[in-house]
């Protein structure tokens, strides 16, 4: 069983992990498409870009200025023995702490005021997401996005009887318009069906999949990949200056929806895709990836 003293630390650690450091599947996507480009200007970006990424994790700084709204997804495992941790208090608690001291911009603003509360924490700040499963084990990710591509979500409420045709076009259409001010190269998440809210949820959650991962589903898999193709033949480039990668991947997931609705949601994380997950035992031992 953890207790909360060390849970706090673990997700402090967490945070930093996160801000500091991209995970290596990412890492390896921005390589190959170094390796790959043939446009002058694109290849400096995407190698200043690398270089970036080196000295975040070599001088522990934030890997980006806009160090992203904390959001965090929990998910607990029916036989996960340890019911007695306020987790709100202390992912708040984490998160004023590691604003302090990795130290994180202060992004959180209240809507009514536009005041700063100072410590990315406020009214439903950090932001939380729930989920129960049924492992033995607790999994927290921490998922900080930046505003630059946060701006460029969509969502779309098309009629049930769209086709995928339309479907990947209205998708193609909005990364046309958008990627470009999202620090590209992007990750694209989209989420058919649920409800809207649903299919927001399910497009930023796709953000998280491990670059390079097939989709379960083959229409959707056939979809992904036919959709980073023609992404990446639009030219727009690494931070919208030209070139061959335009996104890395896009990644789809799905829910039933009503009868009478479709909701197509799209959201775009820029290359600086922070993620970090920890997994605690029934034990106490807790590990980060």
């Amino acid at each position: 069983m953890i207790v909360e003293e060390d849970f706090l630390k673990a997700v402090k650690n967490l945070i930093s992990k996160a801000s500091l450091e991209l995970p290596e599947d990412v890492i390896a996507a921005l390589k190959k498409a170094y390796e790959l480009e043939k446009t002058p200007s694109a290849r400096a970006i995407l190698n200043s870009i690398l270089n970036n990424i080196q000295l975040a994790k070599t001088l522990r700084r934030p890997i980006c200025q806009d160090t992203g709204l904390p959001l965090f997804i929990v998910e607990i495992g029916r036989n996960f023995n340890n019911c007695r941790i306020d987790y709100e208090n202390i992912l708040a608690k984490a998160v004023k702490e590691a604003t302090k001291e990795i130290p994180l911009r202060p992004n959180c603003v209240d809507p009514l005021t536009d005041l700063n509360t100072g410590d990315n924490t406020g009214r439903m700040a950090p932001i939380i997401f729930y989920n129960f499963n049924d492992s033995d084990r607790l999994t927290v990710t921490y998922f900080p996005k930046g505003a630059g591509s946060e701006n460029q979500t969509g969502l779309y409420m098309l009629t049930p009887s769209t086709p995928i045709k339309n479907i990947k076009k209205i998708i193609l259409t909005h990364i046309v318009e958008k990627a470009a001010l999202s620090c590209p190269p992007v990750i694209v998440g989209v989420g058919l069906g649920g409800g809207a809210d649903t299919a927001l949820y399910l497009a930023k959650k796709a953000l998280l999949r491990p670059i390079g991962s097939k989709n379960q589903e083959p229409l959707l898999s056939s979809m992904e990949s036919e959709l980073l193709d023609l992404i990446n033949k639009t030219g727009i480039g690494p931070m919208g200056l030209g070139g061959s990668t335009t996104a890395l991947a896009v990644h789809i997931d799905y829910a039933c929806r009503h009868t009478a609705s479709l909701p197509v949601a799209v959201s775009m994380q820029c290359w600086a895709a922070r993620r970090a997950q920890l997994v605690v035992s029934r034990n106490g031992d807790y590990t980060i990836i």
